[in-house]
């Protein structure tokens, strides 16, 4: 399967509510933040938050030092689209999660729904390395996924799932957990989508 086709062809046909991932404010990623007490000059990247109002609210909380990262660029453009003048004060980056080489490093590491599309072992190793290598000593993870107790396809896609012990075990060498939660993510269709959520701390090195 072509990746980038199959979420350009998404997002051109769709409109940013009609998607089952849909969430008009990330409530669960937000009170995250807040827990982490981070700086308004903290570096941020939001991975897989194309057309996601995460940035809105982050930008809306005094947060300036923020990237977007997506495989879809017609994504990444309806967001630049809605938010107007203050898209230029927010880094964007086209590219895919599971071969993304980072350039800096990120004090807060947010992926809603991004890495539950990687299910071979390889991009999974690869993309948990890239994680990693990229968050600061004494940064934060935050990653949000399907449970065990979730769908197993997304938008004709299979996806992995994961529990709290196999993502804390996946991250256990090089990040403390902090919690984890599970969420029933209400879509556009009246739907119930069991994720799960858990944050984490890079150990320092």
């Amino acid at each position: 399967m072509d990746r980038k086709k199959h979420w350009e062809d998404i997002y051109q046909s769709k409109d940013t509510a009609e998607v089952s991932w849909f969430q008009a404010s990330p409530t669960t990623s937000l009170q995250f933040v807040a827990e982490f007490n981070l700086p308004q000059s903290a570096k941020i990247i939001d991975v897989g938050g194309g057309d996601s109002f995460m940035v809105d609210r982050l930008l809306e909380m005094g947060y300036w030092n923020i990237t977007v990262l997506d495989i879809s660029e017609t994504a990444i453009n309806k967001t630049k689209e809605r938010l107007g003048e203050k898209a230029n004060t927010v880094k964007w980056i086209v590219a895919d999660a599971a071969t993304f080489q980072p350039i800096e490093k990120y004090d807060m590491w947010h992926d809603r729904a991004a890495f539950h599309f990687f299910t071979g072992k390889q991009e999974i190793s690869n993309y948990v390395d890239t994680i990693s290598s990229f968050v600061k000593p004494g940064g934060y993870l935050v990653l949000g996924t399907f449970s065990e107790q979730g769908p197993t396809k997304c938008s004709g896609i299979e996806i992995k799932q994961y529990s709290e012990n196999s993502m804390t075990s996946l991250l256990a060498d090089f990040f403390n957990k902090i919690k984890c939660i599970t969420v029933d993510h209400k879509t556009p269709f009246n739907t119930l989508q069991n994720f799960i959520f858990c944050s984490f701390r890079r150990l320092a090195v």
